[in-house]
This record gives C-alpha cells, sequence and structure tokens, in this order.
C-alpha cells in the first residue's frame, strides 16, 4: 500500500529531521545557557510586547532553524533563568539532568496516561511512583492516587474527595452550602478557590487562628469545628499546610490528625512544598503524623526538582478515588478489567510526566534529591543569621524550611516609609536582572523573600544579593531625600 508521511509530523521516516531539530534545538539553549550571566535580561513588557507582537503568525518561516532562531531572540534571550544562583524568588527549581532526558521522551511519543490503551507501560510506572509515594508518605497498601498538573489542582481534587465524602454521610446534595473547611491564613489561595469552584458558599473557608510562629492553633482548631457545628455547619474537611509559601510554616500534624480522627473530618495535608522533607535522611521528623492524613499533596516540581508539571494527589483509602468516576464506553466502559487511570483524574488527556520523576529515582536516587533539598534549608538558616547581624536589614522570623522573609530598612527609616520603599525596590532591582527576590505582606507589612530551592546558590551569592539590595535601598532613599530637600 502506498504510504505517505507528511514531512512536518514525527514516524519513521522523519526520524532524521527529527534528530536535526532536537540536536539544533539543544545546541542553541547550550550556546545561550553558556552565555547567562544573571537571571533576566531586564527587558520592559513594552519591549517584549513589541517584538512578540511584531511577528506574523500567518507567514510562516518555513524552516525549523529559522523558527528556532526567531523564537531563541524572543524567548530564550529574555527568559528568567531558575538556574542561576541569584534568582531567589519563588518556588521554582532548577532541573535535574535525568528528566530532561525524559522530557526527549515524552514528547515524541505523546502518550496520554488516561487509557490503558493510549499509555500500556506508562500506566503501570505511574501506579508505582503513586505506591512509593505513598510508602514514603507512611500509608499502607490500601493508598492510591494521581499525577496532576500541580498543588492547585492536586487541593482541588483532595477536597472533591472531602466534599464526596461528607455528601456520602449526609445523603442530600442540598447540604453543599452548610460544608465548612478549616485552613489558616496562610494556606494556599487555592483552598478558598477550590471551594468556590466545588459549589461551596462565600464563607466556606473558616479561618483558623495560627500561634506566635505562623503555624495552625490545635486548639483554635477545635473550637472553630464546635463553633461551626452550632452554627449549623457540617464540618467537611481541615487543610493542614506542610509548608506554607511565604514562611515555609509546617502545621501540627499529628494533633490536627487526632482532632479531625474524633470527629470525624477529613483531614488534607498540603505539602506542595514541604514533601521534599518525605526524602530527607536528616529533616524526614519535620511530617510526623502525614500518614495519618486522608490525603496528601506532593509537588515534585518544587523540592524534587522535577521540570513542570509533576505533581500528584495521594490518598490513604484508595477507595474514596472512586467517588469521582465517570464511565464512557469509548474511555473505561465498566466491563473492562485494564488498568484505567481515567476514573481517577480530574483530567482526561494527561502527559506521562510521571516519568521524569521515574527517570531522577533510578539515576541519582531518593537519597540525593533529600539531600539536595536539605542543602536549601541549610542555606536559608545561614542566610538568616547574616541577615539578623546585619544593621541594614531586619528579618521577619526563624525559616522552618528555605524561604527567608527580610527587608533593607537602615535605622533611618520608619516601618511606614520601609514598607512604601520595599516593592519599588522589589521591582528596580527585577529590571536590572543581576538578582530576583520575591515580596509579600505579612501582618500588614511588606516584605522582601528568599526562596531557596536551587543546591548551587552559595552564601556569597547570597551575600552579592544582599549588597545589590543594599545599593539600591541606599540610591532610593537618597532620591527621595533630594526630593524631599527641592519641595522644602
Amino acid at each position: 500500500m502506498e504510504r505517505s508521511d507528511s514531512p512536518h509530523l514525527f514516524s519513521a521516516s522523519t526520524l532524521d529531521v527529527y534528530t536535526s531539530g532536537v540536536w539544533h534545538a539543544s545546541a542553541l539553549l547550550a550556546d545561550r545557557v553558556k552565555a547567562v550571566r544573571q537571571p533576566y535580561s531586564g527587558a520592559t513588557v513594552t519591549e517584549l510586547q513589541e517584538q512578540v507582537d511584531a511577528v506574523d503568525l500567518d507567514q510562516p518561516l518555513g524552516d525549523t532553524g529559522a523558527a528556532l532562531h526567531e523564537v531563541a531572540r524572543l524567548y530564550l534571550d529574555n527568559a528568567v533563568w531558575f538556574h542561576e544562583p541569584t534568582y531567589v524568588a519563588h518556588l521554582n527549581c532548577p532541573v535535574a539532568l535525568p528528566a530532561l532526558s525524559a522530557e526527549v521522551l515524552i514528547s515524541a511519543v505523546n502518550s496520554s496516561v488516561d487509557t490503558w490503551d493510549q499509555s500500556t507501560a506508562g500506566t503501570l510506572i505511574e501506579r508505582r511512583l503513586i505506591d512509593w509515594t505513598a510508602g514514603r508518605i507512611g500509608f499502607g497498601p490500601g493508598a492510591d492516587g494521581i499525577f496532576t498538573s500541580g498543588g492547585t489542582q492536586s487541593n482541588l481534587q483532595a477536597l472533591l474527595l472531602a466534599r464526596e465524602e461528607a455528601l456520602s454521610v449526609h445523603q442530600d446534595r442540598s447540604a453543599i452550602p452548610r460544608l465548612r473547611i478549616f485552613a489558616t491564613t496562610q494556606s494556599h489561595f487555592s483552598v478558598s478557590k477550590s471551594a468556590g469552584i466545588l459549589g461551596m458558599s462565600a464563607d466556606a473557608v473558616i479561618g483558623v487562628a495560627t500561634d506566635h510562629t505562623g503555624k495552625m492553633d490545635a486548639a483554635a482548631l477545635t473550637v472553630a469545628i464546635d463553633d461551626a457545628r452550632r452554627d449549623g455547619g457540617i464540618p467537611m474537611a481541615v487543610v493542614a499546610t506542610a509548608g506554607t509559601t511565604d514562611l515555609g510554616r509546617i502545621d501540627p500534624v499529628a494533633e490536627i490528625a487526632a482532632i479531625c480522627e474524633r470527629q470525624g473530618i477529613w483531614l488534607h495535608v498540603d505539602a506542595a512544598y514541604g514533601c521534599g522533607l518525605l526524602v530527607s535522611t536528616r529533616r524526614r521528623h519535620l511530617l510526623d503524623g502525614i500518614e495519618r492524613a486522608d490525603s496528601v499533596t506532593v509537588d515534585f516540581h518544587k523540592s524534587y526538582f522535577q521540570p513542570v508539571s509533576s505533581s500528584a494527589i495521594v490518598v490513604r483509602r484508595g477507595e474514596t478515588m472512586r467517588r469521582i468516576a465517570v464511565h464512557a464506553d469509548y474511555l473505561n466502559p465498566r466491563t473492562a478489567a485494564l488498568p484505567n487511570q481515567v476514573d481517577k483524574s480530574l483530567q482526561t488527556t494527561r502527559r506521562f510526566d510521571a516519568l521524569k520523576l521515574w527517570m531522577t529515582l533510578r539515576t541519582m536516587g531518593s537519597d540525593q534529591i533529600g539531600d539536595m533539598f536539605d542543602a536549601v534549608v541549610d542555606r536559608a538558616h545561614d542566610v538568616h543569621t547574616l541577615i539578623t547581624a546585619d544593621p541594614d536589614f531586619e528579618a521577619a522570623a526563624e525559616p522552618t524550611l528555605s524561604t527567608v522573609l527580610f527587608r533593607y530598612r537602615p535605622g533611618q527609616l520608619s516601618v511606614a516609609e520601609c514598607d512604601e520603599l520595599m516593592p519599588r525596590l522589589r521591582q528596580r532591582l527585577f529590571y536590572g536582572g543581576r538578582a530576583i527576590v520575591a515580596g509579600t505582606t505579612i501582618g500588614g507589612h511588606y516584605w522582601l523573600k528568599f526562596t531557596l530551592l536551587n543546591p548551587n546558590t552559595t552564601m556569597d551569592n547570597l551575600r552579592d544579593v544582599l549588597d545589590l539590595i543594599r545599593g539600591i535601598g541606599r540610591e532610593m532613599t537618597g532620591e527621595r531625600d533630594e526630593a524631599a530637600a527641592v519641595m522644602a
């Protein structure tokens, strides 16, 4: 039979074109990375918008090489490089090399791990990794889970399962507006977002007080649950956080689990950030009690050094995953006995992202991943000590994981002046391109934030960033003083 293969589609007849394209792309990337000396180019939104808008998408270049060079100019030349040691802003990590090898296979084969007949061994590899993760959490053989696009999706699915569990007890879907979720103000914003998506009332998420360190107060949780019941609410779930975004705090999971067990409430632990402790050889005890949760969010693309996306939700009792199963004859007929993942996922088409973690574990091993995570936690404690000893800076709190909140505040700056200065200072630092830090508001005051997820970031790098901030701060306060003198 005559066969006519498209020259632009991956197949046996286009392997030379494929390998040439992959080589060309990797060579371009390598050239750019060799030349990178700072995390950002400093280009403004206006400058980049003009470059992107100038491209006519209806006039193809007709050549992959030409298109790659155009993309290198538009994208690579202005990318934010997370591997650069002075990128210390958000929960973005440099990525493990074995995972990048896996990406080559994932994108070309293009498996969709929703059904067995689209993925075969891919389904089994993902299931094995879920079992491995469940074992690290401390769940028994009845555990289950699924890979997701990230912590937001994992948290949404956990709360969906909690909702269905609560409704299975009350047998009345009209009870949804009375369902309540308990979390602190330090919990991820996706908790409130999920409540809205799940059709819950505007006051469904009840804020639980924290102690002086920012952790959930277990006694306050009990009071909040009792108050909710008294007001006619139905406690649906408690969300404990193992690694809050700003302070890296770990809620007292064991105490919270005891309360949930007594009260018959679903416990979800959002360990999107702190899941690296599961493979730590020195700090695993910080997650004690997590094995008593009903569901756990883990983000491998944070503290396991995986490319985005690589996340999962893991549940202690596998049967709870089946509460959201919907059957379609063309995908998962009830009569089929083959392994099937679409029953458990909010997604249908889904990348084989699990292969990245598999390659990393099989190449590096879990201890090395844990040691890398421990290294960034160590660095956070070291830089906190440095900041507290420097009269030009103040720190918000002792770190738990790898985030450090601080600000430039020499003696002459009032609190109000500092709050006004910090966001402008951060923006000027960003457009300078040499370093990138995050910013947040805690207790009504603005703080700069180091988020350390790069084991290659040294104390010398962090001293350099602090010196940059100091220099910009002095320059900006000098500008302010000059302006005030002119006005006077």
